[in-house]
């Protein structure tokens, strides 16, 4: 069977560059909510409320993606996952999930200091690169970045993450 790949760590860790590379190894298909949620739905953004509106969407597209994770898993494709999951409960529930379907993961974990991933999220946005999604304001790296709840050793063990190195 083959397994999915979940790339885990806050904004500007370099997850998409190694998702990237990853997915290129393995043949994988790489999926990245950040990509979805800019094609779908960045020219419907409201100018308030967007933190209930984006909520709303992210859980949508996480359901499809799960989906379509599962069927192409059946296919003996592997799936390369970046799909956010920065809090504790929420990878907690999709472990569940996996488990529960029987899938076999592999979990990486990438980080870098704030003022690192600030300096890249900055630098992003005005390149507009291959790993360019969406602009990052600094409010909204801000609030992604103190969004994001590091696994703590035990997650860590449970899981036999590869943590990698700063790059």
């Amino acid at each position: 069977m083959s397994r999915i790949h979940l790339i885990l760590g806050p904004v500007g860790a370099g997850k998409t560059t190694f998702a990237r590379r990853l997915a290129a190894e393995r043949r994988a298909l790489r999926i990245d909510l950040d990509d979805w949620m800019a094609a779908l739905f960045a020219p419907d953004r409201p100018d308030e409320g967007v933190l209930e509106w984006y909520v709303d969407r992210v859980q949508r597209c996480l359901g499809q993606i799960w989906r379509l994770t599962v069927d192409t898993v059946a296919t003996r494709v592997e799936v390369v996952l970046e799909i956010g999951l920065v809090r504790r409960a929420d990878r907690a529930a999709f472990y569940a999930q996996v488990e529960q379907a029987h899938i076999p993961l592999t979990v990486y974990l990438l980080d870098a200091p704030r003022a690192v991933r600030r300096a890249r999220v900055q630098q992003r946005n005005i390149e507009q690169g291959p790993t360019f999604s969406m602009v990052v304001p600094p409010a909204i790296f801000d609030l992604a970045s103190d969004a994001w709840e590091p696994p703590d050793d035990e997650e860590r063990l449970m899981r036999a993450m590869q943590v990698l190195p700063v790059e």
